[in-house]
């Protein structure tokens, strides 16, 4: 088993469009002895941690440095930062909302076809329902989950 916790100064990269992340030195990845893609808690400058994962692309290992982030430590491409990578294995937890909760809690196949997606997959669907503003859109939304569920393609 690796390393659980490395920390190290980076400046944050522009990634294309309004995305910017973290290079993380290929070493501080091959200390984990996780593979490519670690599940980490960061931190930045001390303060300010969240929940992702280390993603390899392009050649390079990034971290998501969303506009979440930007705000909440109101730093942004070109700054400096110092990181703490700590390998994070807590599952993941997702809010489910309500209406979508009853429709999973009613049919054990739904059921069992969300608990098989990944934690990105079930927040990408619950944010789909949560984040409409009308029933009639919300209403809609679930039908679109539940058949994605269906044929597999939430999978995707």
């Amino acid at each position: 088993m690796g390393e659980t916790v490395r920390t190290f100064r980076t400046t944050l990269e522009a990634t294309g469009g309004n995305n910017v992340g973290i290079v993380v030195p290929e070493e501080v990845v091959a200390a984990f002895a996780r593979g490519k893609r670690v599940r980490v808690s960061v931190t930045v400058d001390g303060g300010y941690t969240y929940r992702t994962s280390i993603a390899s692309m392009g050649g390079r290992f990034l971290v998501s440095f969303n506009a979440e982030t930007r705000a909440a430590t109101g730093r942004g491409a070109g700054d400096e930062v110092e990181v703490r990578l700590e390998v994070d294995d807590a599952p993941r937890e997702v809010d489910v909302p309500d209406t979508l909760r009853a429709v999973l809690d009613a049919d054990p196949g739904l059921r069992a076809a969300w608990t098989a997606l990944s934690a990105g997959k079930q927040k990408a669907h619950a944010l789909s329902v949560s984040s409409a503003r009308t029933d009639e859109t919300r209403e809609r939304r679930l039908s679109q989950v539940v058949e994605a569920l269906r044929d597999g393609a939430g999978r995707r």
